[in-house]
């Protein structure tokens, strides 16, 4: 089975270390359950430690990176859950969907596998953080991939939706978490524990407009609200489906 990750998970699980803030959100959805299953669970960032969890990854260099205590990881994707009807309390995707192939019939996979709460970490294309002044072309690759709020409701039915702030110094290096941190998008270390750099390919023009702006103070005065925040709504949106 082949998968995007089996290329660019290289590093990973250096750069997408869970933030202990967001853990405790998506904790606090799965409520009481017991037994839970991740779907699309990479390295295995944000699972509970004290619940019975299973992993749905369908990328073989992501399994290899899980840790030694990490729960057990089934090869498979999410459009075809290898689990009867209503085999778990409770399921989560945390910064996945945009990566499925068929993302309707994942998540209605994944309402056939689960008894209770459905628990998704994802984004609102129509949000526009900064970093998308510079880069227009994340703000495309956004609405080309992600499911628009409304496509929740249409295939779980009744769902709730909040927003989930950034802290200003998120462990997680996914694509927005640098907001307050913007040099960090210079490295290229750091941007390649976004599967978005890689989707979007040559960077370098804008990036280096970013680069200009940081040297010389515009970036500063452009976004100066934001240095005052210790979080920020960059567009991160907790989904639930009971």
């Amino acid at each position: 089975m082949s998968a995007k990750y089996d290329t660019i998970g290289v590093n990973y699980a250096e750069l997408r270390k869970p933030d202990r803030r967001i853990a405790r959100i998506i904790e606090g959805a799965l409520g009481s359950a017991q037994t839970v299953l991740n779907v699309g669970a990479g390295t295995g960032s944000y699972e509970p430690t004290d619940r019975s969890l299973i992993a749905v990854e369908p990328s073989r260099e992501m399994i290899q990176k899980r840790g030694p205590a990490a729960a057990e990881a089934i090869q498979a994707s999410a459009e075809d859950l290898p689990f009867d009807d209503k085999s778990f309390d409770a399921s989560m995707a945390i910064l996945t969907i945009h990566h499925w192939p068929d993302q309707e019939a994942g998540l209605r996979e994944m309402r056939r596998v689960t008894r209770g709460p459905i628990v998704l970490l994802t984004f609102d294309p129509s949000h526009r953080p900064w970093l998308t002044d510079y880069l227009p072309e994340l703000a495309a690759l956004d609405e080309a991939q992600m499911p628009k709020m409304h496509d929740y409701e249409r295939w779980l039915g009744p769902v709730r939706i909040t927003p989930v702030l950034v802290p200003h110094d998120c462990s997680d290096g996914f694509l927005y978490a640098y907001w307050r941190r913007p040099a960090a998008y210079l490295d290229p270390y750091i941007r390649s524990g976004s599967s978005s750099f890689w989707a979007i390919g040559n960077v370098e023009a804008g990036l280096q407009n970013l680069r200009q702006d940081i040297d010389n103070g515009e970036w500063e005065r452009r976004y100066m609200e934001l240095l005052s925040l210790d979080e920020y709504d960059a567009g991160f949106r907790l989904v639930v489906a009971d």
